[in-house]
């Protein structure tokens, strides 16, 4: 990482992190990012040991988004473990307001055929096999094509699920499959029969949902307070077949 041509940020920012250790146990705690830039960060005071390769969730203030880790090392009892990271694909750096673009990237348009917005949208996931118990839980990021859920269990990738949620009054349904699955993260859904026509009305329900979308471009720089910073959601299992 350190030999990206890119404008960085030295200082140390605090952050809240979780995701997989080493061990494969889940884990949440404050970390601080420094040597940010557009793309990703040095994270020191871990207090778990981390794979490469592995995916973790990085809040800045109200922001985040999914990283992969890209090394790791233990840099002693002040700074404990140390990775650097890199952020994932068409997601939302969580201090772009703290770093400056890189030279000649001029914000090209986004390659997914529907904008994803950082909402959450309530949605149940069921099964084929009766026998399995469907999910209530919320999409944290979420456009006509598919969605993100964040949860400690993904299910596995390749997973065929069925999708329900509601529009106003409508209840839709659809069938899906996991596409990305970031165990102690989250799993990426693609909705694979959602009529076009319905697409296009869930994307507009979610520019409506989402304010930060809607907001002018200087609106959206003010400061927000800082709230509580919230641990993903873990999928809950109802009683219905």
């Amino acid at each position: 990482m350190e030999n990206r041509p890119e404008p960085r940020l030295e200082a140390d920012i605090p952050v809240r992190i979780w995701g997989m250790d080493a061990d494969s146990r889940p884990f949440f705690q404050n970390a601080m990012a420094g040597n940010i830039s557009s793309d990703g960060a040095l994270l020191s005071g871990i207090n778990h040991s981390l794979k490469t390769g592995e995916v973790i969730g990085i809040q800045y203030g109200e922001r985040k988004a999914r990283f992969r880790v890209i090394w790791a090392i233990d840099a002693g009892p002040t700074r404990k473990i140390e990775a650097g990271v890199q952020i994932l694909a068409q997601q939302m750096n969580p201090w772009q307001d703290l770093t400056p673009r890189p030279i000649g990237e001029h914000g090209g348009p986004n390659k997914r055929r529907f904008v994803r917005h950082k909402v959450l949208f309530p949605i149940e996931i069921g099964f084929a096999d009766t026998r399995r118990a469907h999910m209530q839980t919320n999409a944290t990021d979420i456009g006509g094509r598919g969605c993100y859920v964040e949860t400690l269990l993904p299910l596995p990738k390749g997973t065929e699920v069925n999708i329900i949620f509601w529009m106003d009054s409508e209840k839709i349904k659809t069938n899906g499959i996991v596409r990305a699955s970031d165990p102690g993260v989250g799993m990426g859904i693609e909705f694979t029969a959602l009529e076009n026509q319905v697409q296009q009305r869930l994307q507009r329900l979610l520019e409506k949902l989402d304010t930060s979308f809607a907001a002018p471009a200087e609106e959206s720089k003010q400061e927000v307070p800082q709230q509580p910073v919230a641990a993903p959601l873990v999928l809950k299992q109802s009683n219905r077949g």
